[in-house]
């Protein structure tokens, strides 16, 4: 009866207030295209859109010839000399983009590009003007942005103009189609027109932008998605600085740490961290990562999955010096990496392969397997030598149920580089006298590394 009572209270009676001191910073944005006829009737979303499988605001129809086609959508102002956020996909290939303020405020003021993120589909506008009103962002990992917490959206929903919804953040850190997604879900009311627009915590700060919905038809079932001001305060600052984002690269293939590995890992309590599977030139590379490493702390940061480190990785700025704590043979390893730039420096080169030796092939573990020689090299389209190929492998095998085929290479087991099925069997033989059950192997298959736990028991 208490906690119904404290959160009856905790209910705001009105949202009138805050809606009345944020609302002048909210604008109507329309945008102007030329395009290239086509027929048929169009889908939700544009052609080529990262949310292609969600929704957007374009709302073009069909036809044939060139013409002119508009869109709606909706922003908010940053800044009091007239910096606009909204989404990328409102304004992309626009020819002209024309913003509306809050009734009373001044109507179709021409907006310059400033710069986008497709990655995030985040877009930065400026107008002409000066003594705007304007909101901040609030930290969306923060008090006030909890699961539970009340919101409210604010845009232009199916046209109709300024409209405000409210409902509560029913989900954190969703994913849905980006390398760095971490999108608040909310159950407050968002339809076409109101992607771009700010969702507020009930201190008027912008905890993210309204993107997208999951729904079966078009409308909104309470199942919005708005990406977190954590996310996109850094993209804005760097569209604003430099007209593009500048992300920080580490330079590692990386992959989860599943349950069935912890026990074929040494030192590994529970499955967390990321998994390094190759390290090509570059940053990690030079500060002495090696495949196997588990990457536990990032910058002092506990690092539970891929997903997060990546997403840190890229809010980092290029050039820092940062602490990496790995998990190496057992023992905890503290490195120092300086960041690259992801768009400049990610397409990098491998490592040579080794010279082959004389071809050798026994069974292991369900696996037939053979040093590579040429013909297999030509038969599975190997484009190295290093490592043994499966080349048959027993149906009712471990190896059979986690996936591995024929033509897949393994190049390291228990961590430690294997170019020989004798290297393999003392890998087996050593985890086997040290008690575990499992053993832990690098399997690339057309150049993809992943790590695979193969039961030894």
């Amino acid at each position: 009866m208490q906690v119904a009572t404290a959160t009856a209270q905790a209910r705001p009676s009105t949202f009138a207030d805050l809606a009345e001191r944020v609302s002048p910073a909210v604008v109507n944005i329309t945008t102007s295209t030329t395009i290239a006829g086509r027929t048929g009737p169009r889908g939700l979303v544009p052609e080529g859109s990262p949310f292609e499988d969600f929704f957007d605001d374009l709302d073009r129809g069909p036809g044939e010839g060139s013409r002119r086609s508009s869109a709606l959508g909706s922003g908010f102002v940053i800044s009091e000399d007239g910096f606009i956020v909204t989404n990328n996909h409102v304004i992309e290939g626009a020819d002209e983009i024309l913003i509306e303020f809050y009734p009373g405020g001044e109507p179709g003021v021409p907006a310059q590009l400033v710069g986008t993120d497709p990655n995030t589909d985040i877009a930065v506008l400026k107008v002409d003007l000066e003594g705007l009103p304007f909101v901040e962002f609030g930290d969306s990992n923060g008090p006030g942005s909890r699961v539970g917490d009340w919101v409210m959206a604010m845009g232009n929903p199916l046209g109709q103009g300024f409209s405000v919804s409210a409902g509560i953040v029913s989900a954190r850190n969703r994913a849905l189609s980006g390398t760095y997604d971490d999108y608040i879900q909310t159950d407050a009311a968002i339809n076409r027109g109101n992607s771009g627009g700010p969702l507020f915590n009930m201190d008027g700060e912008v905890i993210g932008v309204n993107t997208a919905i999951l729904s079966p038809t078009g409308g909104s079932i309470g199942i919005g998605f708005a990406m977190s001001s954590a996310v996109v305060t850094n993209v804005v600052d760097q569209l604003i600085e430099f007209g593009e984002t500048r992300r920080g690269w580490l330079g590692v293939r990386i992959q989860d740490v599943t349950p069935d590995m912890v026990d074929a890992i040494e030192g590994l309590e529970m499955a967390r961290g990321a998994l390094v599977t190759d390290v090509p030139p570059g940053p990690a590379e030079n500060a002495g990562m090696v495949a196997g490493d588990v990457i536990l702390t990032f910058d002092g940061i506990e690092i539970e999955d891929t997903r997060e480190l990546v997403r840190i990785v890229g809010n980092s700025p290029v050039g820092k010096e940062v602490p990496v704590e790995v998990l190496r043979n057992g023992d905890m390893t503290d490195l120092t990496v300086i960041l690259g730039r992801r768009e400049t420096e990610e397409a990098v080169a491998f490592p040579a392969s080794t010279e082959p030796q004389e071809p050798e092939q026994s069974d292991v573990l369900g696996l037939t397997l053979s040093e590579i020689t040429p013909e297999l090299a030509d038969q599975f389209s190997l484009t190295s030598d290093e490592g043994l190929v499966i080349i048959a492998i027993a149906p009712d095998s471990d190896a059979a149920s986690k996936g591995l085929i024929e033509g897949d290479v393994i190049t390291e087991a228990g961590q430690r580089a294997v170019a020989t099925v004798a290297d393999l069997e003392a890998q087996i033989t050593a985890a086997t006298e040290a008690g575990r059950r499992s053993i832990l192997m690098l399997v690339r298959r057309g150049g993809d590394p992943r790590f695979v736990a193969l039961s030894l028991e």
